[in-house]
């Protein structure tokens, strides 16, 4: 099933839909008033911008870099070549200390490698800690929000999750009754858990750290309590220096909720005394990308989710309508690197505003990508056969003005005499959803002869 057919599920449900639009252009104001708080956003951005171009073109020399200042620091660092070996690695890091219980901290690289089912179905327990993410969890769904993970669910769905999950009253739905709950449930799983996992925000190449940005504090209690921390780490977070964190830092929190600055920004430089910290690099297809000049920009981006919520098309058709685990603007310019098959309609789940572009921290041009994969999807003959026939005969249609004249009065007859519902019947999935303006008495070609004389 395709964007399209798939958002049509969710838009079945108006109200939802309207919520659901309404929630994350309250988040996208609250980004604008934040960034319009720091006089240099925009040389920020130029910044960041700057720094992960110059990055991904060294950047097998800043992973050694980071590989050897952590080793030194006494971290041990782990390759893996796709999301099955990162599995592999995390499974046997467990399996030889016998542990039994893992809390996660938010990642969406474990989403990705697809870790949960992986480390379940050898008898590990794993428990999101983010609140969105147990809520997700625990109602058996993927995130639908690189940030917010839960969305797309009212306080009142929550409230019966929980109630048929942790054992809350029946009928609460105060949010923060609910978070109270929430906290007391995962304590628990804290105290017991035998390990710890995090993702990598930043990696720094100079001096060996990563960095963890929660809002919640819960990747602090996961990685203080159990005796190891494994952190998965894809390989484009690595930034060169520790002074580079302080452009990020500033742009990240702004970007994503409007924050001036996240709740916790977590530095890790090697293990707690006593401890282990194991770092897991993943590649998973980046490498691939970044061998695609045209498309390679993508491989910058610090999953603030700011995309997400200005993109009209995510805000009106959920986190669930894409294909891939990353949804949005910036899901679908990466999905058709990993799987153009399969993720075929996604580059098209776009008006191509420019709207990702613009608020993007880092500036990568979203937009120009998306329609770059479009002709690339139809170069690889991936196009619907109905969508190639329809660009055909419009392309025939364009290049005549008489054949473009004699359409547009003939469409325009038809919108006369035949019945609104016929019209919008014949016009498709497009003309079900809108009313047809009223038909003008003459084309503009034809006013323009009559006022002005031949053009």
């Amino acid at each position: 099933m395709g964007h399209a057919e798939s958002a049509a599920l969710f838009v079945r449900d108006d109200a939802r839909a309207h919520w659901h639009d309404q929630a994350l252009w309250f988040v996208r104001q609250k980004r604008d008033a934040g960034a319009r708080s720091v006089p240099d956003w925009e040389a920020l951005r130029e910044r960041a911008e700057a720094i992960k171009a110059h990055t991904q073109s060294r950047l097998a020399e800043y992973l050694e870099e980071f590989e050897r200042n952590a080793t030194r620091m006494g971290a041990v660092v782990h390759w893996a070549k796709d999301g099955e070996e990162h599995n592999r690695i995390v499974h046997g890091l467990l399996q030889a200390r016998g542990a039994k219980l893992l809390v996660k901290s938010k990642s969406m690289l474990t989403e990705e490698c697809r870790l949960n089912p992986y480390l379940e179905a050898r008898g590990i327990e794993v428990v999101d800690t983010d609140l969105g993410e147990r809520i997700v969890q625990l109602n058996h769904q993927p995130p639908s929000h690189i940030v917010m993970p839960a969305i797309h669910m009212k306080r009142e769905e929550i409230g019966v999750l929980f109630h048929g999950t942790i054992g809350t009253q029946a009928g609460l739905t105060d949010p923060k009754a609910l978070t109270e709950a929430a906290r007391q449930h995962l304590r628990q799983k804290f105290l017991g858990a035998t390990a710890g996992m995090t993702g990598v925000n930043f990696a720094i190449a100079e001096t060996g750290g990563i960095v963890v940005v929660t809002n919640e504090g819960n990747a602090d209690m996961g990685t203080s309590l159990p005796p190891i921390h494994i952190a998965s780490m894809g390989i484009e977070k690595v930034i060169p220096r520790a002074e580079d964190l302080g452009v990020f830092l500033r742009l990240l929190a702004r970007s994503a909720t409007g924050q001036p600055v996240s709740s916790y920004t977590s530095h890790f430089h090697g293990p707690r005394k006593g401890s282990e910290l194991h770092v897991v690099v993943v590649d998973n297809g980046r490498s691939a990308l970044l061998r695609e000049a045209g498309f390679r920009r993508a491989l910058a981006c610090i999953r603030c989710g700011a995309c997400l919520n200005t993109c009209p098309v995510y805000r009106r058709s959920g986190g669930y309508s894409y294909t891939w685990l990353i949804p949005g603007p910036i899901g679908s310019t990466l999905a058709p690197g990993r799987d153009a098959v399969a993720h075929a309609s996604l580059p098209f789940a776009s008006s191509l505003c420019g709207s990702c572009t613009d608020v993007c921290p880092v500036r990568i041009d979203l937009h120009h990508q998306l329609l770059a994969w479009r002709g690339e999807i139809v170069a690889r003959g991936l196009l619907p056969a109905g969508k190639r026939w329809g660009m055909r005969l419009a392309s025939w249609l364009l290049r005549f003005t008489w054949l473009y004249a004699l359409a547009g009065k003939a469409a325009r007859l038809a919108l006369r005499v035949l019945p609104p519902a016929w019209t919008r019947a014949l016009s498709g999935a497009w003309g079900r959803q809108r009313e047809l303006p009223v038909v003008p008495p003459e084309s503009f070609r034809e006013t323009y002869r009559r006022t002005r004389g031949q053009p």
